[in-house]
């Protein structure tokens, strides 16, 4: 359960969040939010009525700071709550990551929301019918840029656009994944300021850790990451922040809890225990600002993380620095809970990942979007899982947002929506 404890200062309901919660209130005065008292349920799950098809499970991870519900969920024991057991393991990068899952070698992982809908839609790999069973945060990832590319002008949107127009395909940026949340932000960023990211700039892959060894080498001169690494390079002196992925799409989805669909219809008991251990897990941390800083201590171990303390815990609690003398208070910071709205699986987010793919010509035809979205969303047993625990819950699976270029995104028109952008492959 959630220790009592105050605020963090940035934990102030938005307007989408407000309504959210407006739409969920009015939902628990029906039966889902007394779909199985606890009572109930707890009787329920010792005599195995509604026990976990399997109970060990394998859980694969990449050292972020979003990882920190799945550690959570094993270091607090919420996963033994709900008749589970979590082993977790430590990948070495996100393709790696896939190819486990997929294989069957991991049961489920802490995934890019964007990997996920790679494969299943066979982009770059073997197609596989895949699941996200809830959202596991919001917000949190940065695009930072080499001290030397800021010493030469680069410290924004507009100073960097002034530089790469003056050095076309001189400068190379990083991202983590083909198809991942971070190429996209990448691209979405680099767009709203003029700058084509097929054209204009190169792009490779690096695994999250890589990244700040990478720039220091001189590989690379910017990238776009999960924290703690943008805030690691500043620290270490070798970058400086350029913008967030919240100023992109504030309130975005990030990584989610995946498995296949396979082992989701073999498994439902398990799959929704899993994501009301992972729920419970981030309404702890979301709870205060000491349940954070516990995290930060409990993720910055050897075995997860591996950084200092301080290096997750300024921007876990939304405190953030340039590296070139701003400080700030974030208003849209990393979130794992948020009374819920982070976590269910909107299909329109889902969406939106299709979307730029269509945009950067990773995918060359119109996918089906809302029946793939459907289809991946497991809207259904999230719905089960967060009734049951008395989590707010949206009336509708679509939500609108507003992005960086004003463009709204509700999931109208994802095709139109593709290409109605200046630039784009």
């Amino acid at each position: 359960m959630a220790q009592d404890g105050d605020n963090d200062e940035n934990d102030e309901a938005s307007p989408a969040r407000r309504d959210f919660l407006r739409r969920g209130a009015a939902l628990a005065g029906g039966s889902l939010v007394s779909l199985v008292p606890q009572g109930t349920r707890a009787s329920a799950w010792a005599g195995g009525s509604d026990a976990p098809e399997k109970s060990d499970l394998r859980i694969g991870f990449i050292p972020l700071t979003d990882c920190a519900s799945v550690v959570v969920a094993s270091a607090l024991g919420f996963d033994r709550k709900y008749g589970l057991r979590f082993t977790l393991s430590r990948e070495a990068s996100w393709a790696a990551l896939r190819d486990k899952l997929v294989a069957g070698r991991l049961d489920a992982a802490h995934a890019l929301y964007g990997l996920v809908y790679g494969v299943q839609l066979g982009i770059g790999g073997t197609r596989c019918d895949m699941a996200a069973l809830m959202t596991l945060n919001a917000n949190g990832q940065g695009i930072s840029a080499a001290r030397t590319l800021a010493e030469a002008g680069a410290r924004d949107g507009p100073s960097l656009a002034r530089l790469v127009a003056a050095k076309p395909r001189a400068f190379i940026f990083a991202q983590t994944f083909p198809t991942g949340t971070h190429a996209m932000w990448l691209y979405y960023w680099l767009a709203a300021q003029g700058i084509d990211p097929m054209r204009d700039v190169r792009t490779i892959v690096v695994p999250p850790p890589q990244m700040v060894a990478n720039v220091r080498a001189g590989r690379i001169h910017a990238f776009c990451v999960g924290e703690p690494w943008n805030h690691y390079g500043i620290v270490d002196g070798t970058s400086v922040h350029l913008a967030s992925s919240q100023d992109v799409w504030p309130d975005h989805p990030e990584k989610v809890l995946a498995t296949t669909r396979g082992f989701a219809e073999r498994c439902p008991n398990t799959a929704r225990a899993m994501i009301m251990a992972l729920l419970e897990a981030s309404r702890w941390i979301d709870a205060s600002a000491a349940n954070r800083r516990r995290t930060a201590e409990v993720i910055s171990a050897p075995s997860y993380v591996n950084v200092p303390v301080d290096v997750i815990l300024d921007r876990i609690q939304g405190h953030y620095q340039d590296g070139l003398g701003r400080t700030w208070n974030d208003p849209n910071p990393m979130r794992f809970h948020a009374e819920g709205s982070v976590n269910f699986p909107w299909l329109s987010d889902g969406m939106w990942f299709m979307s730029q793919f269509r945009r950067w010509g990773l995918l060359t035809e119109t996918p089906e979007y809302s029946a793939v979205a459907g289809a991946v969303n497991q809207t259904a047993l999230y719905r089960e899982a967060a009734g049951a625990l008395g989590i707010a819950l949206p009336s509708a699976p679509t939500r609108a947002s507003r992005l960086i270029d004003g463009a709204i995104w509700s999931g109208e028109s994802p095709e139109r929506f593709a290409f109605q952008h200046p630039i784009h492959a």
